[in-house]
């Protein structure tokens, strides 16, 4: 039998050896929690700018529809945007957990089931005014939930995130303005807001562009974005000056807007990516 004493120490070192194995478990899943809580602001930034987008993205294909514009198409990608939202939705009521972030996200939950049943009405006046007037709201709202969200980041590739899901929705509100000219709406706050979209999007885009923060996969994306803003701004460019039956320019808007709507959220989701593993390296 070992003496008390050596029993003593043998017990201290198994105690010290449980101790430090303890702490190091804990530092690992703090880090993994870390890491993964990264992810989860980043994914949840993305699903609020993809809100944000789809407002003024649904309002221009109703816009479309109402002016024969490839109708049917525009129909049909109104209807598969729908199942996209909720889905949104559902991904970020599953997070959400702080109190401020809760009210918004019910007020935009809110203003997404008025959107949805206006969008169920034939297009018409009436009922393409009460949907831009749905859609200005939900997108002020899911710009302030996706502002709370980005708050709780820890790395400037948050602000990336936020800045292209921004871009994409300017994208898709400049379409819906542009096509409302054509259809006629050609009052001086309309054309006002073309040109002030017109700008901030050009100007950001190219802030996006040069962020020190890019990845050769990110920069590759928001390239694809400046190539069909090229096509885009000319035809918005012509506006002032082009007959309204221009129908090459209006499709030259309606197509090159989706492109860009499909290129701004691969950039989002690649900036996300970025996001969540720049995290993974601070630790």
């Amino acid at each position: 039998m070992l003496p008390f004493k050596a029993v003593r120490d043998v017990i201290r070192v198994l105690f010290l050896i449980i101790a430090c194995s303890s702490l190091t478990l804990s530092h690992g899943a703090l880090a993994a929690g870390k890491e993964s809580g990264a992810a989860q602001v980043a994914g949840d930034i993305v699903s609020a700018g993809r809100l944000r987008m789809q407002s003024q993205r649904l309002a221009k294909l109703y816009q479309q529809a109402g002016m024969g514009l490839n109708a049917t198409q525009a129909m049909q990608q109104i209807n598969g945007a729908m199942s996209e939202i909720d889905a949104e939705f559902g991904r970020l009521g599953a997070s959400a957990r702080k109190p401020n972030v809760r009210r918004v996200l019910t007020r935009c939950e809110a203003l997404w089931q008025e959107m949805r049943a206006a969008l169920k009405q034939a297009p018409g006046p009436v009922s393409a005014e009460r949907v831009n007037q749905l859609a200005d709201e939900l997108m002020i709202h899911a710009g302030k939930l996706s502002m709370l969200i980005e708050a709780d980041g820890e790395t400037p590739v948050g602000r990336l995130i936020d800045l292209s899901s921004r871009l994409n929705m300017l994208s898709q509100r400049l379409a819906r303005l542009y096509l409302q000219a054509q259809g006629g709406s050609r009052a001086q706050g309309v054309m006002v807001d073309i040109e002030q979209a017109r700008r901030e999007f050009s100007t950001g885009l190219n802030e996006l562009d040069t962020a020190r923060e890019n990845s050769p996969a990110s920069r590759d994306a928001v390239g694809l974005a400046k190539n069909q803003w090229i096509f885009f701004e000319s035809a918005i460019n012509r506006l002032g000056v082009a007959d309204r039956g221009d129908g090459k320019a209006v499709q030259n808007v309606a197509t090159s807007s989706e492109r860009i709507a499909q290129v701004l959220d691969l950039a989002s989701a690649q900036y996300a990516r970025d996001y969540a593993e720049a995290t993974r390296l601070l630790r």
